[in-house]
């Protein structure tokens, strides 16, 4: 059964955060997590497990920063490939005898194209092309575009994406909350509204929120029905654990696995088909989802 087949009949669990997962386990601030596909893939692994351990059905590859422009800045672009093969491997490792599903991901590139910047656009075409590629001949089950906030990255990495003939590819954008805390928007000024209505249009299969500053649980309940109010799409949200506080010099969400677990029935009730957590959030809170959400 396919995703998209298994979302007709429940609401299906994702995991929580890799990065700060990763930091725990020792990767240092600003560090090539996805490297470790490579280089220690039983720490990837285990994080994973605990995951699976704590009800997820779907797992998202090591691979948010996995494209040819990122892994250039760490020195590994010549890795791009393998990174992404492992990052689906090791996922589909980490379910074991489990049913489960393997979400190839795809962060932003990092930059700005051609004109606002100056990373041509042919390059970040071919590098989304490359990590589409490589992901889906991986045996992903499907794709999600994660943490995009400008129309003109997405649409590349949607086309890469069903090109490279993903079953199931996932557009999540991340929103702000804007300074009078009345609205929402990308870094980049894109609604909710406009968000849905391109996903749509571009042939995306799932309109996804995730991550954005200050968007709690309550805020992407929100965006989900301005979602379904202008596309007729699946819907899904991952939301960070809370808001983000500097403690010692490190950045924690502090808001509870029960608090977090709290607003998912008014997820459900916008629509969501998917439900998963972002930054901060860890197998404990994905266990509490568990417990809200029918297998």
């Amino acid at each position: 059964m396919t995703i998209l087949e298994a979302i007709r009949h429940r609401v299906l669990l994702g995991d929580g955060a890799m990065g700060t997962q990763m930091q725990q386990a020792g990767l240092e601030p600003g560090g090539c997590g996805e490297v470790w596909n490579l280089e220690k893939p039983e720490a990837v692994l285990q994080i994973q497990r605990r995951y699976v351990e704590a009800g997820s059905d779907i797992l998202l590859s090591n691979t948010f920063g996995a494209s040819r422009i990122m892994l250039t800045r760490h020195g590994h672009a010549q890795d791009a490939a393998a990174i992404n093969r492992a990052g689906v491997e090791l996922a589909r490792q980490a379910f074991g005898s489990k049913p489960g599903w393997v979400l190839g991901d795809i962060g932003p590139f990092g930059g700005l194209m051609e004109p606002m910047g100056e990373v041509p656009v042919e390059a970040v075409r071919l590098a989304f092309r490359e990590q589409a590629k490589a992901l889906v001949d991986a045996g992903a089950d499907g794709i999600i575009i994660e943490t995009q906030t400008a129309l003109e990255e997405l649409e590349l990495a949607l086309e890469a994406a069903l090109e490279a003939g993903s079953k199931c590819v996932i557009g999540s954008v991340a929103f702000d909350v804007t300074t009078n805390r009345k609205d929402v928007r990308t870094m980049m000024g894109v609604a909710p509204e406009k968000a849905g209505e391109f996903l749509q249009a571009r042939g995306a299969h799932v309109a996804a929120a995730n991550c954005g500053a200050n968007v709690d649980m309550d805020w992407a309940a929100r965006i989900l029905t301005r979602y379904r109010a202008v596309c007729d799409l699946p819907l899904m949200a991952q939301p960070n654990a809370g808001l983000p506080k500097l403690v010692k010099m490190q950045v924690v969400y502090d808001m509870t696995p029960e608090e977090m677990a709290s607003g998912v029935p008014a997820l459900i009730e916008a629509g969501a088909s998917i439900v998963g957590g972002c930054c901060g959030s860890a197998p404990p809170h994905i266990a509490a989802f568990r417990k809200i959400i029918p297998q």
